[in-house]
C-alpha cells in the first residue's frame, strides 16, 4: 500500500424525515463523539470529525481515517516448559496438543520466561481489518448510542431510530462503502432540498458533499446556518431602526427547522403594544418561532422577523401569511390581558386553596401562608419593611390562576408584577412578584428590591426545606423541584446581594411553619448541609482553590454573605511570602495538639514559665495580636486580619527552631502547648489554614 492510500476522508451522511429541532443539535454533537470513540476502540487512527446536521439529515466529514486497522500480534501461551517436554527432553503430550492446535510443529514454538517460570507461547500476526469493512457495523453502533428519549419504528422493520431514515450515503475518499446501516443499504446519494431540489444528488468524494449541498439549497453545516439566520436577523431589525431580540435557544431551534434559511421582515398593528411586551414577545418566541425587536430605548416595535426555509419568488406573500398567522396569536393575549384585569391580584388568594403544591406539602396557599410568615421575619433581621415584605408573599403566587399565566407558563411572575401595579400594590410588591423567581439559571440577575430579595429568599428556603422533610431528595439525574437550582440562588442572593444572615437560622426558622406531621426541624440540618455542599461548585466558577473553602470549613461560618469574606480573605493571604511557612507551622500545631495528652483548654498562659527569648516574643506577639485583629473581625475585615497575622512568620519560625514544645517538665510542655495553641487560635477566628495546600505537589 502507498503512503497516499494509506489514510482517505470519510463522509458518513443518514437522512431521515425531520428531526426534532430541540434535539437536533445535541444528537450532531453526540453522533461525532461516538463516531470517533468507536474508531478509537478499533485502533483507527483519524484526525477532525466535521459534523453536519439539517432538519433531515446528520452527517459527518471524518479526516485523514485510516484505510485499515494496524496489524497486531496474537500471543497464545501454552504449556509450562517443564510439564512440555519430558526427562528425556521429547516434547509431552501437552506439547503435541498446544503445537497441533496452533497448526505448527513444537519446534516452532517459541518461549516466554517470568516470574513464574517459563512457558511455551505461539506468536502470530494479526492483520487489521479494512476500514471499509467494518464501517457500516462502526457507524451502527454509533448511532445505537444516541442520546434518543423516544425511539421510533417504521415499516415492517425492528429498527428504531429518532425518525425514519430514508437514506445513508457514505464515501470513503472516492469508494463507494458497500453495507447496510439501520437496515437501510448504504449508497451514494444525498437529496437537496425538499421543495427547492427534490432530485437525488450523487457525491463522488466527501469533499463535494458541502458545494453539491449548497448548489440544491442545502446549508449543510449548522454553524453557518446559524451565523446566516443571525445576519440576516440583525440587518432585518436595523432596516426598522431597532434591534432584535436573539435568544440561543431560540437561534438554535430555528436553525435547527430550516435548510436553507431566509428571514423576512413583518408587522403588526400597534394597538397590540397595549398588551405587556413580554407576553407579544412570549407568543412570537414560544408558538411562531419569531424573532421580537425592540427599539434603542428597549420597547417593543410592531415588527417581527420570521425565518423561511423556502426562496420564494413572492416574498410579499408569505410575509403576509406570517401577518395572519401572528394576528389571532395576539388578539389571544390581549384577551387574557383584558379578562385577568377585571379581577384585582389580592382577590385570586382563595384560587390557590385548590392547587396542590406537593400532594405532602398541601396547597400553594399554604406554602404561601409559611413564606409570608418567614418573609417578615427576615425583613425584621434586616430592618426592611415587614409588611411590605408579607404583603408579597402573600400575594407572589396569585398570577398562577390567572388565563395569561395558563396560556403561557413562562410569564409567571412578570405578569404577576404587571397585575399587581394594576392593582395599585406598592412598587417594591409588584416588582417582589417577579424577583421571587431570580436567579432563574446560571449567570442570572439577582433581585434588586428589598421586597424581591426578601421573596425570593424565603420562597427557595420554604422549598428547601419542605422537600428534605418529605424525603425527595435529588439523586444525580433527578431533581424535580429544583433544588440545586434553589440551592445555588439561595447562596448568591445571601453572598452577592450580600445579606449578612445567618443560614442555619433561617432555615430553622423557615421549619417552624410546617405542621407538626412534617419532619422539618431535623430537614433544616440537612437542607443546610446540602447548599453548603454547592459551594465548592460556586467558587470554583471563579477560580478559587478548593484548599481555600475547606479551611473556611473547618470553622464555623454559617452566613454564607461572612464565608464568602473569608474565603476571599484566605485566597488573598495564600498569595502572601509568609502563607505557606504559616500553613505549615499551623499544621504542625495541629498535630501537635492532636497528640498531645496534655489538656489546657481554657488555660491561661503563665509568663514566669516562659524560659527561651523565642517564646517570650511569639507570646508578646501573640497578645499584641489578639488585641489589634479583634475589632478587624468584629468588623468582617478577614484579609486584613490575616495581613496582621501574616507578620507572626518569624517568630513562629524562631520557635520552632529553638524550643522544645514537648519539654519533659510537664509546667514548660502544658505552658507551650498553650502558646502556639493560642498562635493557632489567632487563625482559627478566620480560617484553619493547616488545611491550605500551598507549594505541596498534586
Amino acid at each position: 500500500m502507498s503512503t497516499m492510500d494509506e489514510t482517505r476522508d470519510l463522509l458518513v451522511e443518514i437522512g431521515t424525515e425531520e428531526l426534532p429541532p430541540t434535539a437536533l443539535l445535541p444528537l450532531s454533537t453526540a453522533f461525532a463523539d461516538a463516531l470517533s470513540a468507536q474508531f478509537g476502540e478499533h485502533a483507527l487512527a483519524h484526525h477532525a470529525v466535521e459534523p453536519f446536521a439539517t432538519p433531515r439529515r446528520l452527517a459527518l466529514i471524518v479526516r485523514r481515517l485510516a484505510s485499515r486497522q494496524p496489524d497486531r500480534e496474537h500471543v497464545r501461551r501454552g504449556p509450562a516448559v517443564k510439564a512440555a517436554f519430558d526427562a528425556s527432553g521429547a516434547p509431552t503430550k501437552a506439547a503435541l496438543g498446544f503445537a497441533q492446535s496452533c497448526g505448527i510443529d513444537v519446534d516452532a514454538l517459541g518461549r516466554e520466561d517470568n516470574d513464574k517460570g517459563s512457558w511455551l507461547v505461539h506468536r502470530s500476526i494479526q492483520p487489521g481489518q479494512s476500514t471499509a469493512a467494518l464501517l457500516p457495523d462502526l457507524v451502527g453502533a454509533a448511532l445505537s448510542q444516541l442520546p434518543i428519549q423516544k425511539r421510533m419504528r417504521w415499516g415492517d422493520s425492528d429498527v428504531t431510530f429518532v425518525r425514519p431514515v430514508h437514506w445513508i450515503c457514505m464515501r470513503f475518499g472516492s469508494e463507494p462503502v458497500a453495507g447496510h446501516v439501520l437496515e437501510v443499504p448504504i449508497g451514494t446519494q444525498t437529496r437537496g432540498h425538499r421543495f427547492h431540489h427534490p432530485e437525488s444528488l450523487t457525491i463522488g468524494s466527501p469533499d463535494d458533499y458541502a458545494p453539491a449541498l449548497r448548489a440544491a439549497y442545502v446549508e449543510p453545516s449548522f454553524d453557518v446556518r446559524r451565523s446566516t439566520i443571525r445576519d440576516q436577523v440583525t440587518a432585518l431589525a436595523a432596516s426598522v431602526g431597532g434591534t432584535a431580540s436573539i435568544p440561543q435557544e431560540l437561534l438554535d431551534e430555528v436553525t435547527a427547522l430550516c435548510e436553507w434559511p431566509v428571514a423576512l421582515l413583518g408587522h403588526f398593528d400597534e394597538a397590540f403594544l397595549e398588551v405587556p411586551a413580554e407576553a407579544l414577545i412570549e407568543t412570537m418566541q414560544q408558538h411562531q418561532k419569531y424573532f421580537a425587536v425592540r427599539s434603542s430605548d428597549g420597547a417593543l416595535l410592531p415588527s417581527f422577523i420570521a425565518v423561511s426555509n423556502i426562496e420564494s419568488r413572492e416574498p410579499d406573500v408569505v410575509r403576509a401569511g406570517n401577518e395572519r398567522v401572528i394576528r389571532p396569536r395576539f388578539s389571544d393575549a390581549r384577551f387574557f390581558w383584558e379578562q385577568d384585569l377585571r379581577i384585582a391580584l389580592a382577590d385570586r388568594r382563595p384560587a390557590l386553596e385548590r392547587i396542590v403544591f406537593q400532594h405532602k406539602l398541601g396547597t400553594v396557599a399554604d406554602k404561601s401562608r409559611r413564606v409570608a410568615a418567614l418573609s417578615r421575619q427576615i425583613a425584621g433581621l434586616l430592618g426592611y419593611d415587614a409588611a411590605l415584605a408579607e404583603r408579597s408573599a402573600s400575594l407572589a403566587k396569585c398570577d398562577l390562576v390567572t388565563a395569561m399565566v395558563g396560556e403561557f407558563a413562562g410569564l409567571q411572575g412578570v405578569m404577576g408584577r404587571y397585575y399587581a401595579a394594576r392593582s395599585g400594590e406598592p412598587p417594591c410588591v409588584a416588582d417582589a412578584l417577579e424577583e421571587q423567581y431570580l436567579p432563574r439559571h446560571a449567570g442570572d440577575r439577582l433581585p434588586t428590591s428589598d421586597c424581591g430579595r426578601v421573596l425570593a429568599l424565603a420562597d427557595k428556603l420554604d422549598t428547601l426545606v419542605g422537600i428534605f422533610a418529605i424525603g425527595e431528595r435529588p439523586t444525580g439525574v433527578k431533581d424535580p423541584y429544583g433544588l440545586r437550582r434553589a440551592a445555588i440562588g439561595v447562596l448568591r442572593i445571601l453572598i452577592e446581594t450580600p445579606m449578612r444572615l445567618d443560614l442555619r437560622l433561617l432555615l430553622d426558622e423557615s421549619a417552624t411553619a410546617f405542621p407538626a406531621s412534617i419532619p422539618a426541624a431535623s430537614a433544616a440540618e440537612e437542607a443546610y448541609a446540602y447548599i453548603m455542599e454547592r459551594l465548592p461548585g460556586y467558587y470554583a466558577d471563579q477560580g478559587i482553590e478548593a484548599d481555600a473553602i475547606e479551611a473556611v470549613m473547618a470553622v464555623d461560618a454559617s452566613a454564607p454573605s461572612d464565608f464568602d469574606r473569608r474565603v476571599r480573605a484566605v485566597t488573598a493571604f495564600s498569595g502572601l511570602d509568609a502563607a505557606a511557612a504559616l500553613a505549615a507551622a499551623n499544621k504542625r500545631i495541629a498535630n501537635i495538639l492532636k497528640k498531645s495528652e496534655t489538656r489546657v483548654d481554657g488555660a491561661e498562659l503563665s509568663e514566669t514559665l516562659l524560659q527561651a527569648d523565642a517564646e517570650r516574643r511569639l507570646a508578646a506577639d501573640v497578645a499584641r495580636l489578639r488585641e489589634d485583629i479583634a475589632p478587624l473581625i468584629a468588623a468582617g475585615d478577614y484579609r486584613e486580619a490575616l495581613k496582621s497575622l501574616a507578620g507572626l512568620r518569624p517568630d513562629v519560625d524562631r520557635f520552632f527552631d529553638e524550643v522544645m514544645v514537648m519539654a519533659e517538665d510537664p509546667r514548660l510542655r502544658a505552658n507551650r502547648i498553650a502558646l502556639v495553641q493560642g498562635v493557632r487560635k489567632l487563625f482559627t477566628s478566620i480560617a484553619d489554614i493547616g488545611r491550605l495546600r500551598i507549594g505541596e505537589q498534586g
